[in-house]
């Protein structure tokens, strides 16, 4: 049988794909594909999609703010005959919808029921729907097929364990099926894998790497010597004290450490559950973190609805005192799924469901301290001005241990990567301020 798995683009012009991170979903797909049939990966963000490529059936993976051309692909692919498949966190969350565009859904995760997907179309009894109904045995997790693709991103993805206990309201990744149950993989066989990646730059993409310390320390210990370098995401509340783990992710070759401060104010942290995070000890993470000689990446939303105007200064004040080596900063948004998005559609706040809004970069929602117009030119007023070049410098003054290429890629991939990607960029924004208008 031929399978093709695609990742869509959501803009169709991506300068420099290849700093993107790689489709490790679908490489995953991929590795539990019986071996007796082929498969290859198509990654839009890298190359162009042939629609009159030959194969038997499409898998297509979804996100929220690219749905609207994975329904494009998949009826395409429908019209000419081939059997179409969806899976990933928006058909998940909204398989009815998904349907309406694929022959069958994946709910949740795919190690059983792909297997079986594929099983039953050889024989003719395709289901519409396939969910797996617990939670994967991390054992059974694969190594990710990464030579299916024919373009290689220069970072490879690698996920040592599933799952983040903290289940923060606004979080699609915590409230996807099992997502709140950590299920971290057999060390050895994160190493094994990580040994067979020939790129020497890692993403870990679990959700979090400090959920069970313990299994985060033995596996840095066997990661020591194996001259790789990543980035990982930490919470607040182990970050502040546990030296032993900032020691062996140093000495392992962590080089950044993804922090979602998400907020400069404890009332807001409470609003959200994200009951790891305490807004005093930041300051203490941060120090740390440079102490052993690792760079510190820290997220900020904006939009909750304890924010109130003066929330843009504030944050980006705060980000300088932090003294934060890169930071990001996005708009919330209550993706399908999420307690968010259930209570904002029960307040009759959300504005739109055109998902290829749903980027982050976008209001989807009415906010209740702050306008729409306020929201987004407060966010693209602190990303512009935390990487105006005098600021990107005085950092590098300060943080003498942060490379200039680091600085100067994630401003890149802020403003042409993350921004278009999600689906604002630069001259969106322009328009938008002439004009006066919400995008």
């Amino acid at each position: 049988m031929r399978i093709l798995l695609v990742m869509p683009h959501s803009r169709e012009k991506i300068k420099f794909p290849q700093l993107m991170y790689p489709a490790l979903a679908l490489q995953q797909v991929a590795g539990i594909t019986p071996k007796n049939h082929s498969v290859k990966i198509i990654d839009e963000r890298y190359e162009r999609l042939n629609f009159n490529e030959e194969c038997d059936i499409v898998g297509i993976y979804c996100l929220t703010y690219h749905a609207n051309r994975v329904y494009q692909i998949a009826d395409e692919f429908r019209r000419r005959g081939v059997t179409v498949v969806l899976g990933g966190d928006h058909p998940s969350a909204l398989p009815e919808e998904a349907k309406q565009h694929a022959d069958a859904v994946v709910i949740g995760e795919a190690e059983e029921t792909w297997p079986q997907l594929l099983d039953d179309f050889r024989n003719n009894r395709l289901k519409p729907f396939y969910r797996q109904n617990k939670p994967i045995d991390p054992r059974l997790i694969p190594p990710a097929r990464r030579e299916a693709g024919s373009n290689r991103p220069f970072i490879a993805g690698i996920e040592a364990s599933r799952g983040c206990p903290v289940g923060c309201e606004f979080c699609a990744v915590s409230n996807r099926p099992h997502g709140r149950l950590f299920r971290p993989r057999p060390i050895e066989n994160v190493i094994d894998e990580i040994k067979s990646i020939k790129q020497k730059f890692l993403y870990f993409y679990n959700p979090t790497s400090t959920a069970n310390p313990g299994y985060t320390k033995a596996l840095f210990k066997e990661m020591i010597g194996l001259n790789k370098r990543f980035t990982c995401f930490g919470n607040v509340d182990v970050l502040a004290k546990d030296e032993e783990l900032l020691r062996l992710a140093s000495e392992a070759g962590c080089m950044f450490w993804n922090v979602g401060f998400e907020s400069i104010s404890q009332e807001t942290i409470k609003h959200m559950g994200k009951r790891t995070n305490v807004v005093e000890k930041y300051v203490k993470v941060v120090k740390k973190i440079h102490d052993y000689n690792m760079k510190i990446l820290g997220n900020f939303i904006f939009g909750f609805d304890t924010d109130k105007p003066d929330v843009f200064d504030n944050t980006l004040e705060r980000a300088y005192e932090l003294n934060l080596d890169l930071a990001q900063f996005a708009i919330l948004t209550p993706f399908p799924g999420t307690p968010l998005f259930e209570r904002l559609e029960r307040e009759g706040r959300i504005l739109t469901r055109d998902w290829s809004r749903y980027t982050e970069a976008d209001v989807v929602f009415q906010p209740k301290h702050i306008s729409p117009e306020e929201l987004i030119e407060g966010t693209m007023r602190c990303i512009k001005e935390f990487y105006y070049a005098t600021n990107i410098f005085r950092r590098l003054l300060i943080n003498k241990s942060i490379s200039i290429i680091a600085t100067l890629k994630m401003k890149y991939l802020d403003y042409n990567i993350y921004f278009k990607r999600k689906g604002l960029s630069k001259a969106d924004y322009k328009i938008y301020l002439k004009n006066k208008r919400n995008i």
